[in-house]
């Protein structure tokens, strides 16, 4: 996993609660997509997720620390299959999950969402 000083960055006005989410959101990512490149974008606090720089194109998640809960956003998640109903959102194509504890990351639905959000960034080699 990179380093994650930039990351850290934008969380560190969150609660160490909430900071400590977000870096488990984070590794979550990692596990699931060891060659993610992270794009940090400090002042938005927000970080990007994906096989490049590019946030439209080449991004297929994405995290944002918040008060009570880190959002795991999709960026393509209105394209994507969500049989559990755990996508908010009701824009064109960004959807979103809020985590409110480590133990939400355990919901194997969250799990499947990031599989299938890889997936449909980053297609399986023939």
């Amino acid at each position: 996993m990179p380093d994650d000083t930039d990351f850290r960055k934008i969380i560190a006005s969150n609660s160490e609660e909430m900071q400590d989410l977000a870096i488990a959101v984070r590794k979550l990512i990692f596990e699931i997509e060891p060659k993610t490149v992270e794009v940090v974008w400090e002042q938005q606090k927000i970080a990007g997720f994906g096989t490049g720089p590019k946030k439209m194109t080449e991004h297929f998640s994405w995290v944002s620390a918040f008060s009570k809960h880190v959002a795991l956003g999709f960026n393509y998640g209105s394209e994507l299959p969500d049989p559990e109903g755990i996508l908010e959102g009701t824009g064109k194509l960004m959807r979103h999950v809020k985590i409110k504890s480590k133990d939400d990351l355990k919901n194997p639905a969250i799990t499947a969402m990031l599989r299938k959000a890889v997936r449909h960034r980053v297609p399986e080699p023939k």
